[in-house]
């Protein structure tokens, strides 16, 4: 069984946070609603999580952990989400946490490489298909279907 050292636990700590900071900037440029501390903080936390069930020499427990994450970031994502009228906001933001969890989930278990691409297809497609949303859809008739949620632009 492989020991997790003092190191180890730093660089994958450092890199779960980095990762989840990455995907923040981005929310925080966009003044959404979840933005850099929070999205840090999910990965920060969910890195936490799973590498102390590595420390604790668990190895079953990693997995077990990352399923946990998964349902708990459900319950803060659900929290939200919010109904506007005939629309629903806070969706993107719900599912953005669920990635920073994802990446900090992959920064835990060793998978730097995977936790770095996992952001970037995170980053990619905020930033990416934002503008293809908008030229499949040139003429919304609401700020829900423009992504501009008055909503997301309250500081968390």
């Amino acid at each position: 069984m492989h020991t997790l050292t003092t190191f180890d636990f730093l660089t994958r700590l450092a890199t779960g946070v980095a990762c989840g900071a990455l995907i923040g900037v981005e929310r925080q440029w966009r003044a959404r609603m979840a933005g850099l501390r929070t999205n840090a903080l999910v990965a920060a936390g969910a890195t936490l999580f799973v590498l102390y069930s590595v420390a604790a020499g668990d190895t079953a427990g990693p997995t077990r952990v990352a399923s946990y994450v998964v349902s708990g970031i459900g319950f803060l994502g659900g929290g939200v989400i919010l109904r506007d009228g005939g629309g629903v906001s806070g969706l993107n933001t719900a599912a953005t946490l669920w990635c920073s969890a994802a990446v900090g989930v992959l920064a835990a278990s060793g998978r730097t490489g995977f936790a770095v691409l996992g952001t970037l297809a995170v980053l990619g497609i905020h930033l990416v298909l934002r503008p293809a949303g908008r030229l499949l859809d040139p003429a919304p008739t609401s700020c829900v279907e423009r992504d501009e949620d008055p909503v997301e632009r309250v500081a968390m």
